[in-house]
């Protein structure tokens, strides 16, 4: 079965790590994966993957010769299932495939839309074939947030993580940023956005109380700074500069040594105030490293309702120290979430179980 993944671009984010493991893994489960996507630090991993990559643009909100293009590739390649991540690609899929006779899928993964994309999604939810939600959650937050509401061609899909990728390569953070190893190292993985999702700020906040407990604990927030986010970043180093934090945090920027610096943490921090289902906490989980999250509703549900993380209120950087502080002061009880998350985390989050269910449901529509 061929399968087309459409991409506005390959950035450094879930949606594209994720469409990364697919292309890696979907031979297992009879699935030849194609790639069309825009520009992106990512390209050169997508090139490297061993699929056919087409290298497109668009340029303009709705563009005829991108669909042309995308129409093209489809007939020429007999793809049997067109796999969107955004509603300006399944529009634009849907226009490719007109008469072809070819499913259009789109996953959605809990970004907060704009206006726009607000009501490009609700006309686009029920014209394609089928739509995935990362996590349960979001089939609420969009109807209460939005007014989308889904309907009966809409399915549950946990992201997953190929495990393979996430051994540690060789690197020393630690030694790079001359940190010692019995130091505390905390650290936060996410891109500055200029939406309301991911919450740096928070975790700035709560670093005072943990220093003024723990004066050695160090902070790492690594994830670039999206358009538009110049001043949320700008926030979080000032923050950090008014307060005396300079020599204990670290904006590393975008990284590719993720497996590396996941080994180097003692506690893997998640603040956000709207997520799907991240894949950055189910490497996390899946590296046997101790999580706090947000109680935001889908990183409750990443966590089994709070079993496998420590759970700190959302914006709440008291709390927040204070659960950091905790788990820094007891090793026991770090070890033991650890281990328990991974457990969990190895049985739903995987690559496998992903491609296990995508499988499923390409078949379904297939024969339909």
């Amino acid at each position: 079965m061929k399968i087309l993944h459409v991409l506005d671009s390959v950035n450094r984010g879930g949606a594209e790590t994720l469409v990364l493991d697919v292309c890696r893994n979907a031979a297992a489960f009879d699935m030849e994966v194609m790639v069309a996507a825009g520009d992106g630090p990512l390209l050169t991993e997508f090139a490297a993957c061993g699929r056919p990559f087409f290298h497109l643009k668009r340029r303009l909100p709705f563009d005829p010769l991108h669909a042309l293009e995308l129409r093209r590739i489809i007939r020429s390649n007999g793809i049997d299932v067109v796999h969107t991540h955004q509603a300006v690609d399944a529009l634009h899929s849907l226009a490719a495939s007109a008469g072809l006779s070819v499913p259009v899928v789109l996953s959605h993964h809990g970004i907060v839309p704009d206006a726009k994309n607000r009501l490009a999604t609700k006309f686009i939810l029920p014209r394609v074939a089928h739509n995935i939600v990362v996590a349960e959650t979001i089939l609420r937050q969009y109807d209460e947030l939005y007014g989308i509401r889904f309907g009966a061609n809409t399915s549950v899909i946990y992201n997953g993580v190929d495990t393979s990728r996430l051994s540690p390569e060789g690197g020393d953070p630690r030694a790079e940023l001359g940190i010692a190893q019995e130091t505390p190292l905390i650290g936060m993985i996410g891109n500055f956005y200029p939406e309301r999702r991911k919450d740096q700020l928070t975790v700035c906040r709560a670093l005072p109380q943990v220093l003024e407990k723990l004066p050695d604990v160090k902070c790492l927030f690594i994830g670039g700074v999206e358009p538009g986010a110049e001043a949320k970043f700008e926030e979080c180093r000032r923050f950090c500069d008014d307060n005396g934090l300079g020599g204990s945090v670290y904006f590393l920027g975008r990284r590719s040594d993720v497996p590396d610096l996941l080994s180097a943490l003692d506690i893997f921090v998640f603040s956000s105030f709207q997520e799907g289902l991240p894949i950055a906490l189910n490497e996390a989980m899946l590296a046997g490293v101790p999580t706090i999250v947000s109680d935001i509703p889908s990183l409750i549900e990443a966590s089994a309702s709070g079993k496998y993380s420590l759970v700190f209120p959302v914006g709440d950087a008291a709390a927040l120290a204070d659960g950091v502080l905790r788990l820094l002061n007891d090793p026991a009880m770090r070890s033991d979430l650890a281990d328990k998350a991974h457990q969990f985390a190895a049985a739903n989050f995987t690559i496998e179980a992903h491609l296990t269910k995508l499988a499923e449901l390409y078949m379904s529509l297939r024969d339909n």
